[in-house]
């Protein structure tokens, strides 16, 4: 039989770490063919070797039968291979359109020939239901559009083979359903998708088969409409995995977090982003902020941390007025944040492993020696948390934060602010882009910081997590909070009602 795509025998290696380890792929013509593996099993370096951004050190790519060499992202193009990347690859200040005829400009007299390219552009648009505007600046757009401009990349230079590197992890569920739906109509056309994920759901709505890696390793490929859930999972992390959060009633005490008729308006917008937002958070309880993301969640969490000023309102910190302070002095009163935004506000990419899970306690003495920073205590301190949080990484606690997977760049930023041992923690998407071993972990921490009698506040836009891990529902829409929710007496659908408008609690009625 021939494949479109095989790679056969890939072996790759990087200091202190055998990234891919004798992995053979074979995708058929018109398949979507899942890749699961966890954070860091050689899953997006096996897919840069075959967009060509890495050489393996060991092994053949064959494209239809015959044998090729993928030296760079040209040839990938040339052999029609595109790659929708996890961490998107787009010019911020360059428009849609110029981002998509990027490296296949058309010109004339030294001149771009924009109109062209915008109607194929458009008609692509069409063509797959992907509504752009070829004009928007990349900054302005949302996540899910950015997504759709990496696609439109690839359709723009006829791709047959479509990489897409977890390509969910940023979406909303409304956003998911929309790309599960291109990609299949994607396959009709006799495209192949190569589909890296570890939301295995995803894995069985969309995909034909799954080739599953661990720690490097080629494991097996199933068939996915005959495998259950429970196996994919087993065979992902080596073990079984609970998928049932365990916890038991809450034990709630006084509150920790007061927010008071909180107002904003962002510069040159025409309302309210959040508008009288009041609520409590107590100790020993998990409150999840819901609703469809752009409803306000993210400035909502921003002005508890301290990144924006507030117009109005009142933000209290276990009874102390903390509206006007620094980050630092939040930080320091007692709250922890994981942010939505590893790369922007969560890490600094260029510093190593052990600098990163120090950055917000470098001056405490206990880093301090003589006025600088004592670099034993502050690799101990990296050491012992990258054991407790099986944070992996090629060089350890030197490790350049960069190069790690994504997931566990995430898993680096959980441990820092979990081991803070804050008042409040406020988590917001902490499990976005982590496999189903690393969610449960996270999901034991969150229920052993409330059961320590600490305040937890988590915003997520994964609707079983909300469900699953809160004990109260604070629904937000355009701004406001329209519900105050028991999760033990709705279901999704009435919470899907909540997130939409359509609905709203008594209280809340306006």
């Amino acid at each position: 039989m021939t494949y479109a795509i095989e790679m056969l025998n890939i072996t790759k290696e990087f200091p202190g770490i055998k990234a891919n380890d004798n992995v053979t792929l074979q995708v058929k013509q018109g398949e979507i063919h899942a890749l699961l593996g966890e954070n860091g099993a050689g899953k997006s370096t096996l897919m840069s070797i075959l967009f060509g951004l890495y050489q393996p050190d060991e092994g053949e790519i064959k494209i239809n039968g015959q044998t090729v060499q993928i030296n760079d992202p040209n040839d990938a193009n040339k052999y029609n291979i595109g790659m929708v990347h996890q961490h998107f690859k787009l010019v911020h200040n360059f428009t849609v359109l110029e981002n998509i005829i990027l490296g296949m400009e058309d010109t004339k007299n030294g001149m771009i020939q924009k109109d062209k390219a915008r109607e194929k552009v458009l008609s692509l648009s069409k063509k797959y239901k992907l509504n752009i505007d070829p004009d928007a600046l990349i900054s302005d757009i949302t996540v899910g559009m950015q997504q759709r401009v990496e696609i439109l990349k690839m359709l723009f230079r006829d791709n047959n083979i479509l990489i897409f590197d977890e390509p969910t992890a940023v979406l909303t569920p409304q956003e998911i359903e929309e790309l599960m739906l291109i990609m299949k109509d994607l396959i009709k056309e006799g495209k192949s998708i190569i589909f890296i994920t570890h939301k295995l759901n995803e894995i069985k709505a969309v995909a034909h088969r799954c080739t599953i890696l661990r720690k490097g390793k080629y494991i097996q490929t199933v068939d996915v409409a005959s495998t259950p859930v429970e196996t994919l999972s087993e065979l992902m992390v080596g073990r079984k995995v609970n998928f049932i959060v365990e916890k038991n009633k809450p034990q709630i005490g006084e509150t920790v977090l007061e927010v008071k008729n909180l107002c904003y308006k962002p510069p040159r917008a025409s309302k309210n982003v959040l508008n009288d937002v009041s609520f409590q958070v107590r100790r020993g309880e998990i409150v999840c902020i819901a609703g469809i993301d752009g409803n306000g969640q993210s400035e909502l969490v921003y002005a508890l941390a301290g990144l924006i000023k507030n117009d109005s309102g009142q933000i209290l910190l276990k009874g102390d007025d903390i509206t006007n302070l620094p980050i630092r002095k939040r930080s320091l009163k007692g709250i922890s944040h994981i942010p939505e935004d590893r790369h922007k506000h969560g890490l600094i990419l260029d510093y190593n492993l052990a600098e990163n899970f120090i950055l917000k306690r470098y001056f405490d003495s206990k880093y301090q020696k003589h006025g600088f920073i004592d670099f034993d205590k502050m690799y101990q301190n990296a050491d012992l948390l990258i054991g407790k949080y099986d944070v992996r990484s090629g060089e350890g606690a030197k490790s350049i934060t960069r190069g790690m997977s994504g997931g566990n760049q995430q898993k680096a930023i959980i441990a820092r602010e979990i081991e803070e041992n804050a008042d409040l923690l406020i988590a917001v998407q902490p499990t976005r882009g982590l496999d189903v071993g690393a969610i449960e972990f996270i999901h034991k921490q969150l229920v052993s910081q409330r059961d320590n009698n600490k305040a937890v506040l988590l915003v997520s836009l994964e609707l079983d997590e909300v469900m699953n891990v809160s004990d109260r529902i604070l629904v937000m829409y355009e701004g406001e909070l329209v519900g105050n929710l028991d999760p033990k007496e709705i279901d999704e659908k009435e919470l899907g009602l909540y997130m939409s408008g359509s609905k709203r609690g008594e209280g809340y009625e306006k």
